[in-house]
């Protein structure tokens, strides 16, 4: 298959260039309110983002609530309003692929000849649009069906010969499970799902009907963040983003192949958003697609960066354990571990170091976490971004 477009297979000098210069254009578009106040000029690298602040949604929030509907950052190109849960308002735009989930259908094969049954939602969420907003770009027909009345779902991909589906995962099994009970074969060779787990027996049931299914990260404020490819390696960062991996609790990258919060910074300049926290867990995959494109690939979702827990009634945040870290300048890592003793909270955090001040530590970990805790040095802690890990079990 050929690729979408030439911006796929492009070098790693040109891709740091061409997404430098829209990086700068996008910072002229930036208001105060975002706090990214950093001059464009001294913008000369990619890695001078570090030097700004991370958005996260409960600052957005926070904006939106206080000036409507968008905080004060400034959309253009605006044709819908849509609300997630906060309620946060995301824009939308018409514009050629404003979402840029093209790439990621044509990477699942779906085109011209094609009829996508959009199972996403229309209703508030963007989610409907932002699939068929892609499909229009690779040429495709839609069936907006929404979510929800199978027996309607299986009727019309048998009345239309739908040939590809666009949902959640799982939703994809209930229509054709529903199928086989109504006696009807569906013609649905492709799918291209988001916004929920493909766990790998699931892929493989339906591999064995003969439906390749393939699956994308994207969020209702950025579109397209990285998507699979027929390779199965990992996913491909969209063109249109620019990825860091961070610490937990932190804006500082991580080395290449640890795990850390996703942070985003889009270069679609009708909605500039600078390095914004996604709250998931990843981590960058060395070495390029064995299918030829070539950008940045990651591991795909990992799991959730907020790790906030609630020890002996006082919040413990994963922001205290970075600052506890970097207190002490010996201190590679950090982890804060849950656990219940009898019928009391207990603490316990792991750090990993060599040499330092362990009664120093503990006098750190009750200044800055406010609890008392038995601090024990190792000699590594787990590759899996978790800074704080609750153990408890509450059934």
């Amino acid at each position: 298959m050929k690729h979408y477009d030439d911006l796929e297979t492009r070098s790693s000098d040109e891709r740091t260039a061409a997404q430098l210069v829209a990086l700068r254009a996008q910072l002229n578009q930036v208001t105060e309110s975002q706090g990214n106040c950093l001059p464009e000029a001294e913008i000369t690298d990619l890695s001078d983002l570090a030097r700004l602040p991370v958005l996260r949604k409960s600052q957005l929030s926070d904006w939106q609530a206080a000036q409507r509907p968008f905080g004060g950052i400034r959309v253009s190109n605006l044709a819908h309003v849509f609300q997630s849960p906060g309620p946060i308002y995301e824009p939308g735009g018409v514009s050629h692929d404003w979402w840029r989930m093209g790439r990621f259908l044509h990477a699942c094969g779906i085109g011209p000849s094609d009829i996508v049954q959009n199972c996403f939602g229309y209703h508030l969420t963007p989610a409907g649009m932002i699939f068929e907003s892609g499909a229009r770009a690779v040429g495709a027909v839609v069936l907006p069906a929404g979510t929800g009345q199978t027996d309607l779902q299986v009727r019309a991909a048998v009345d239309l010969s739908t040939t590809a589906y666009a949902g959640t995962p799982d939703y994809l099994k209930i229509i054709l499970d529903r199928a086989d009970e109504m006696g009807e074969r569906l013609s649905i060779t492709r799918a291209a799902v988001g916004g929920g787990a493909l766990f790998p027996s699931l892929r493989q049931e339906y591999a064995d009907r003969g439906i390749a299914c393939l699956q994308c990260y994207a969020t209702a404020d950025l579109g397209n963040i990285a998507y699979e490819s027929p390779a199965l390696e990992g996913m491909i960062l969209d063109e249109g983003v620019i990825v860091e991996i961070v610490r937990p609790g932190t804006g500082d990258p991580v080395a290449e192949g640890e795990v850390g919060e996703v942070v985003v910074t889009s270069l679609n300049p009708d909605y500039p958003l600078i390095r914004f926290a996604t709250g998931d867990l990843s981590a960058i995959l060395p070495g390029a697609s064995p299918c030829g494109r070539t950008n940045t690939r990651i591991k795909g979702w990992m799991g959730r960066a907020d790790q906030t827990a609630k020890i002996k009634g006082m919040f413990v945040r994963p922001e205290q354990v970075a600052e506890f870290v970097a207190r002490h300048p010996e201190i590679r890592a950090a982890r804060v571990t849950v656990t219940r003793e009898g019928e009391m909270d207990a603490m316990d955090v792991a750090v990993e170091a060599e040499g330092g001040d362990e009664a120093a530590w503990s006098t750190s970990v009750v200044q800055l976490l406010k609890l008392r805790g038995r601090v024990t040095r190792v000699d590594s802690l787990p590759n899996d971004g978790k800074v704080i890990d609750d153990q408890r079990v509450y059934d």
